[in-house]
């Protein structure tokens, strides 16, 4: 009778075993998969950045100084960019990432200041819908930021609790993957006010 016991007891166990195993996968995988889907968002923005510049650029030729820092930062933020996709695990790769990202923010913010000094630009059609679409992925990368830092929440909290925490370091889960945090959070919430 203690041998049945003692099977039963080992059987619920393995099942419990499993089941962290698989818990512990599937909410590593939601994570990354939220971080590809700010990678998505943020390389749409690299993307316009520059398309942005350029149509500035006939309009605001004394301003290159601000053109290129703004340039310069989205040139730093897809490195970072890139870093922390390779390794999303990587917790300063993604602190790296966020250091960047509030460049890009800043760049972005002096580029915006500068531009309502120039009200052909500000009617220019091309630049609004530039602007239009980089107001529009703002929006989408907040939202991303946002799923992957609940992601990143689940996962650390099940791993933190038990019985995860007494099997998560020997299944390949010994570190707590790493919230997207900016430096001035409150600021970065709302979308950038571009004016025209």
């Amino acid at each position: 009778m203690t041998g049945i016991i003692l099977l039963v007891l080992l059987g619920v166990l393995v099942f419990v075993v499993i089941g962290v195993y698989n818990r512990l996968v599937t909410l590593k995988n939601r994570w990354q998969n939220a971080f590809a889907q700010i990678e998505v968002q943020l390389k749409r923005r690299y993307d316009l950045i520059p398309n942005l510049v350029e149509t500035a650029k006939g309009y605001m030729a004394h301003e290159r100084e601000t053109l290129e820092a703004v340039i310069a930062a989205r040139n730093s933020a897809v490195s970072g960019l890139a870093a922390a996709a390779a390794s999303p695990a990587d917790g300063a790769a993604v602190q790296a990432l966020a250091g960047a990202e509030n460049a890009v923010q800043q760049a972005m913010s002096r580029f915006s200041v500068v531009m309502e000094a120039y009200p052909d630009l500000k009617a220019n059609q091309n630049m609004l819908q530039l602007s239009e679409e980089l107001s529009s992925t703002e929006n989408r990368v907040a939202f991303a930021r946002q799923a992957f830092n609940d992601a990143v929440m689940d996962y650390n909290s099940y791993k933190q609790s038990f019985p995860a925490v007494v099997f998560a370091g020997s299944f390949g889960h010994a570190k707590d993957a790493t919230l997207l945090e900016f430096a001035d959070s409150a600021a970065i919430q709302a979308a950038p006010v571009i004016k025209f």
